[in-house]
């Protein structure tokens, strides 16, 4: 971008922005508010407010100089993993240490139905950057370091002409990629460097018409049957209604064999970065809250996930706090709602999730969450924009988060260098960081660190870790199951779900059981399993989508017929 460029898209922004100041009249923009006092289990929550423009404020993208690299703790160093790629969102590391980076774009044809879209719209180009400086976007790299010295040595676009991918998962010679409106399936050797054949759609998402929140997550059980996905929302707090919201804001497990699937937890408005905790078993997610309640609501979670549970959204926030813009009120569905387990501070963005235990991190490091957070736009001073780092102890956080990874924002100029999103472990154990709008991978290792004697795959847990030792005493137990020798995961002869978030108590049964909970209205009915085509072709979104048009707060979301109960895939 020439100087010219930049100076106009200044010029637009403070344009902007003073019009969104104009607009909101009498916001108050919390510029004292302490964001540490929302991170952790319990944070604080001022009163909501609302205005006809939200708060605003976004740093222009601005890029990396040559020599130039996000600013790290002591203890630690950092250098550039892979340059020049184009919007990279998610690292995952394959059982022989190859690295592949999810590179990707959103889909178009949202539709603008509100003047404070259009806003929105632009200032949220300005924050993500140039988008790889014209490259081809939606497709999947593979980087490969053979020796071992935290260097790439080799690079190969492993898929390319992708509908805006995003999560990644391996096991047994099979590729699992998330795309905007499925899961898909592709065979695939280790050391590969091209696919070329058709993959296979194992399941459909939730996708158009609106796919406002496009990004889909996975995550592979440890026992290998079940996969994982994130379904955002399809709009900030229902406006759209909820026909549009049809199996979204949600998890889904999705059984890998047959394909057939269900929504396993759901009020959960954008969940991302989804993984195992290598101590407990249970799944954990990172998600991204609701804006335009005032710069310092709702805090962004990071939160065990329970089977069945709801966690609220759109009736409620963290826990049962309810939103007053939701009409009618669902005092049923806010009364169910679970409590997430850790803040973050509101709008930080948190995309990424990584636990270290097993990895080549540093003592105070070594048993806990790295989390990518990629940074706010709908506050007044600016949050996020870095890479944290917080404890775990027996399953759960124990602590006060630290900034490990900093540096993307120069705040003082109103410039981002980068925005973290994905976070991951490359094959030696190093923290890696996907820099979607800096267009880079980063690679945060230990200092003095002595690499893993093996690669830990992103879909594997750790060997010596709680999870890894079950689950082969498990094998063990099924007669004619021997231990994989590549250390991946060899599917159990019996479902195994994750295990129940602690403080939660698994519903009784028999005669003595209470009427079960009310049903989210936004959950949709299991998909039959679809028809292995083995060409790639997609049936229709999978629950049908509407494209309700879009109401004041006032009249957000309505209720809807309960659909039919999901069932056990």
């Amino acid at each position: 971008m020439n100087r010219s460029e930049i100076t106009l898209r200044r010029v637009a922004l403070a344009s902007t922005a003073l019009l969104a100041l104009t607009l909101a009249g009498c916001s108050d923009d919390n510029g004292d508010f302490d964001v540490s006092s929302q991170i952790g289990p319990d944070p604080v929550l001022p009163e909501p407010s609302q205005s006809l423009v939200p708060d605003l404020k976004v740093a222009e993208v601005v890029g990396w100089g040559a020599d130039k690299t996000p600013d790290v703790i002591d203890g630690f160093t950092i250098s550039a993993y892979a340059r020049d790629l184009a919007n990279p969102r998610t690292v995952h590391t394959l059982p022989n240490g190859d690295v592949l980076v999810v590179q990707s774009k959103a889909p178009p044809g949202k539709p603008v139905e509100r003047p404070k879209d259009v806003i929105r719209g632009f200032i949220m180009s300005i924050a993500s950057g140039g988008g790889g400086g014209g490259k081809p976007t939606n497709l999947i790299t593979l980087l490969r370091d053979p020796d071992r010295d935290g260097t790439v040595d080799e690079r190969h676009d492993l898929l390319t002409d992708l509908n805006s991918p995003f999560g990644l998962a391996f096991v047994d010679d099979t590729l699992y990629v998330a795309a905007a409106d499925a899961v898909l399936a592709y065979d695939y050797q280790l050391g590969q460097n091209e696919i070329t054949t058709p993959p296979r759609v194992l399941t459909p998402l939730p996708g158009g018409p609106i796919n406002h929140h496009w990004t889909k997550d996975l995550a592979l059980s440890p026992d290998g049957r079940f996969l994982y996905a994130s379904v955002g929302s399809n709009s900030n707090a229902g406006e759209r209604g909820l026909e549009a919201e049809k199996g979204r804001a949600a998890i889904w497990q999705i059984d890998r064999e047959t394909g057939a699937s269900r929504v396993y937890a759901s009020g959960l408005r954008n969940p991302n970065g989804l993984a195992f905790n290598p101590d407990s078993g249970a799944l954990w997610t990172v998600v991204n809250e609701r804006d335009e309640l005032g710069p310092n609501l709702v805090p962004d979670y990071m939160t065990s996930v329970q089977d069945g549970a709801f966690y609220g959204w759109p009736w409620s926030y963290y826990g049962q706090h309810v939103d007053p813009r939701l009409h009618p009120p669902r005092p049923d569905m806010v009364e169910q709602a679970i409590k997430p387990d850790y803040a973050l501070s509101s709008h930080v963005a948190a995309l990424g999730l990584a636990f270290s235990t097993g990895m080549a991190m540093p003592e105070g490091y070594a048993n806990g969450a790295f989390v990518g957070n990629r940074g706010s736009w709908n506050r007044s001073q600016f949050n996020g924009y870095k890479v944290l780092y917080v404890p775990f102890e027996n399953g759960r956080p124990s602590g006060d988060p630290t900034d490990v990874v900093t540096g993307f924002l120069d705040a003082e100029a109103e410039e981002a260098h980068g925005r973290p999103v994905g976070v991951g472990f490359d094959g030696t154990g190093a923290l890696l960081i996907a820099d979607d709008a800096g267009n880079t991978v980063w690679r945060v290792a230990a200092e003095g660190a002595t690499p893993l004697a093996e690669p830990i795959g992103t879909d594997q847990m750790p060997p010596g870790s709680a999870v890894a030792e079950q689950q082969a005493a498990t094998d063990e137990a099924v007669e004619g199951t021997p231990a994989p020798a590549d250390g991946t995961t060899a599917p159990a002869a019996a479902s195994t779900s994750p295990a129940p978030a602690e403080g939660i108590t698994p519903a009784p049964t028999g005669t003595d059981a209470p009427p079960p909970p009310a049903e989210d209205p936004a959950v949709a009915p299991t998909p039959e399993a679809p028809a292995n085509t083995g060409d790639g072709t997609l049936a229709p979104p999978t629950p049908s989508q509407t494209d309700v048009p879009a109401t004041a707060p006032e009249g957000g979301v309505q209720d809807a017929s309960p659909p039919p109960a999901p069932t056990q895939p």
